[in-house]
């Protein structure tokens, strides 16, 4: 398997804030988002407004601080398996893998 490169720290940054800015305008069922970083991946998960915090995908960089290899969270196999996007494309923005992840598990944007 091909070793993947580490998420530079102002990728990271900029993942974070796109996140929240579009969580916020577009998912009022989230109080917030949260994301965790480990090596070349993203893990985002969503805060429900009574503070359960659920995961829900994946982002692996591959260099480009706008194109991320995505994966959604299985909850039935508590992993995350790789997937294509609402595009259906296997990579894009993060906030396409936000989009993509909240229509599956909170029913579609309002």
């Amino acid at each position: 398997m091909r070793r993947v490169p580490a998420i530079p720290s102002s990728t990271r940054d900029s993942i974070t804030w796109r996140l929240l800015d579009h969580a916020r305008t577009h998912w009022p069922q989230l109080d917030t988002v949260h994301v965790n970083y480990r090596g070349g991946f993203a893990y985002v998960s969503g805060v429900l407004p009574d503070g359960e915090q659920i995961p829900l995908c994946r982002l692996r960089y591959g260099g480009s601080a706008h194109s991320f290899g995505f994966a959604i969270y299985s909850a039935a196999h508590e992993r995350y398996d790789d997937a294509v996007l609402r595009t259906g494309l296997p990579t894009g923005s993060p906030q396409e893998a936000l989009d993509t992840a909240c229509t599956i598990y909170l029913a579609g944007p309002s």
